[in-house]
């Protein structure tokens, strides 16, 4: 039980960790972060809006208030780490594999959260 325990958060935190550090990039380098996405066809006005659904959605995974805004925040995650990964692939640039690695552990954090929800 205890081992299940830190696994969870230890996973949970990475996945955090990993929203995180993109959402402090996109507030304190918002202009290269704009550069990216006009680089990427993606219009860069999203930055901000997205630096911010990133913040709400740890605040909904770490606080576990409603089961609700978990599930919509992991989904978004995953779709963020997936569009993000395919652009990179689109637009020829090796980020690609780091970012489809980032949607598989968090695919597999959402699934060990509903296999094991003893854990937490």
């Amino acid at each position: 039980m205890q081992t299940n325990k830190i696994i969870y958060w230890v996973s949970t935190a990475i996945c955090c960790g990993m929203m995180i550090m993109s959402a402090f990039m996109y507030f304190t380098k918002t202009d290269m972060v704009r550069g990216f996405f006009t680089h990427l066809g993606y219009p860069e006005y999203l930055v901000v809006p997205l630096a911010l659904a990133k913040v709400l959605g740890i605040i909904a995974i770490v606080s576990r208030k409603s089961p609700m805004l978990k599930e919509w925040a992991y989904a978004g995650f995953f779709f963020d780490a997936l569009l993000a990964a395919y652009a990179h692939y689109a637009a020829d640039e090796s980020y690609w594999m780091g970012l489809a690695v980032a949607g598989a552990v968090l695919l597999s954090r959402y699934y060990g959260e509903k296999t094991y929800p003893h854990a937490q």
